[in-house]
């Protein structure tokens, strides 16, 4: 039996998934890495410390496995998005924490004369709104703030980019220094159109495009790694892919109009949309599914900050809860006729909106509003949210949308599945595992060495799937109060 390792490296933690030749998870080893937020709200990852999870993680889970390492055949990796690093070309060592993609520090750069006059250019070229939320920001952010890094770029003795770029170029006994399409369309510096660092954009931020990642396939050549020493024989990093596109890639959503959302710590709404870039004046942005065989398949975007991050808000800051699986229990326990709507604009609104200077509110409440009631909006502002872009997405395509594909941590609340497919009036399918991003990436590696075949490797069996239940004008109702809690939001 061989075995290919999925390493889906996220905003929370690392997780190693191994699978074996027929493409079924056979172990998973996770760990979590400190989240550095100090006082002014920034937040940071250490990428040291994230770099010697990914390889512990790895190694425990052949271990845990019971398997022979020789076993291993490939690796691929899905990474967090638009979470920034600088690093040390000669070393390797990162000058900085990571920028992690929740940050907004860097909305001044954005707002400079020269770089807000250039928007509607920049999302012309590359598909994105202007924003902090991207590493155009995020990179012009550190390499203004780190000690030497002035000087390391002019001397083409620095890298930035992704974390799956920073990943790569330490696992790869080559110091490989790429990233693949799909990471490097969510840069706000790469163009969608020419499929190359867009010069012009580059400069406006500070940044020289040859200091830039070269940009390869999907499941390319990213070299080899031996994990550290762990491998008696190096094995191919043959993926890399960024996590909402390889959940894309793993749910097996192939033909245009189809669609899925990763619930995690935020989430990712993507629609393949084909071989030619759709661009939306409404709020989601184009990017790049996955690049692979020469060719690229293009999706539409809509990214919200907080998702799963709500629930994990009512636990360890309101403490409503002790634990997220609390949660489904109490939202159907609520008084169904509450009103209550929370808008969680904890770190500003993300598509559809785009309001980085928007705070969160609380509305809607009665003197009968209580736990259960808060539980509730939390649990619902999460689907509200997801359908805002779905039905976005769905006008501006001019795609049938049949179905929405689902994978992710909070797919196992039952509640919130539910009301999804109640909000859209579709059906709601729900991977039958959680780690579609991680298995995307394992999928795509093992292709790209000849382990599995495109056409056997993808399964429908064991999807749970949630069919619109509600009364429709009930249902509409309660989208238009959510409409003016937005409203409110907006409107501060």
């Amino acid at each position: 039996m061989k075995y290919v390792i999925g390493i889906d490296q996220s905003t929370q933690g690392t997780k190693a998934l191994l699978f074996d030749e027929r493409g079924s998870m056979v172990k998973r080893v996770d760990t979590p890495h400190r989240q550095i937020i100090n006082e002014q709200g920034w937040v940071s990852h250490d990428m040291e410390e994230v770099l010697q999870n990914t390889l512990q993680v790895a190694k425990d889970v052949v271990l845990g496995a019971g398997i022979d390492k020789a076993d291993v055949v490939a690796v691929g990796i899905s990474n967090q998005r638009e979470t920034s690093v600088l690093w040390d070309k000669e070393s390797g060592k990162a000058l900085n924490h990571a920028i992690v993609w929740q940050c907004s520090r860097a909305a001044e750069i954005c707002k400079r004369p020269k770089i807000a006059a250039a928007a509607e250019m920049i999302r012309e070229r590359t598909g994105i709104f202007l924003s902090p939320y991207f590493p155009a920001a995020k990179i012009a952010w550190l390499l203004e703030h780190t000690e030497g890094a002035k000087e390391k770029a002019a001397a083409h003795t620095i890298c930035h980019g992704t974390v799956d770029s920073f990943l790569v170029y330490r696992l790869s006994r080559e110091h490989v220094y790429r990233t693949d399409y799909s990471n490097a369309s969510r840069t706000q510096l790469f163009d969608l159109q020419d499929l190359t660092w867009n010069a012009k954009i580059c400069e406006l931020f500070g940044i020289d495009p040859e200091n830039m990642p070269q940009v390869t396939d999907s499941d390319g050549d990213y070299g080899t790694t031996d994990l550290g020493g762990f491998l008696e024989h190096p094995v191919p990093i043959h993926a890399a892919m960024g996590d909402s596109h390889a959940a894309l890639f793993g749910q097996g959503c192939f033909e245009s109009g189809m669609t899925k959302a990763t619930y995690g710590t935020g989430s990712s709404v993507m629609m393949n949309v084909g071989e030619k870039p759709v661009f939306s004046p409404h709020g989601v942005v184009s990017s790049i599914g996955w690049g692979m065989q020469g060719k690229v398949t293009y999706v539409l975007e809509g990214n919200i900050n907080y998702t799963g991050a709500v629930i994990s808000w009512l636990k360890d800051q309101v403490q409503l809860i002790s634990s997220a699986k609390e949660t489904a229990a109490l939202a159907k326990a609520a008084n169904p006729e509450d009103r209550t709507y929370l808008v969680p604009a904890f770190t500003g609104l993300g598509a559809p909106y785009w309001k980085d200077d928007a705070t969160a509110i609380l509305t809607g409440m009665t003197r009968t509003t209580g736990k259960n009631e808060i539980v509730k909006a939390a649990v619902e502002c999460i689907a509200y949210q997801i359908a805002d872009i779905v039905e976005i997405m769905g006008k501006d395509s001019g795609l049938p949308l049949a179905q929405l594909r689902v994978d992710g941590g909070p797919t196992g609340n039952e509640y919130l599945m539910q009301f999804q497919s109640d909000l859209l009036r579709i059906p709601v399918s729900v991977a039958p595992i959680e780690e579609l991003s991680g298995m995307g990436a394992a999928y795509a590696a093992g292709i790209g060495c000849g382990l599995y075949r495109k056409e056997e490797i993808f399964r429908t069996e064991g999807r749970t799937t949630y069919t619109p239940k509600a009364d429709a004008k009930a249902v509409e109702e309660k989208k238009a109060g959510w409409s003016n809690a937005v409203a409110q939001v907006m409107g501060a």
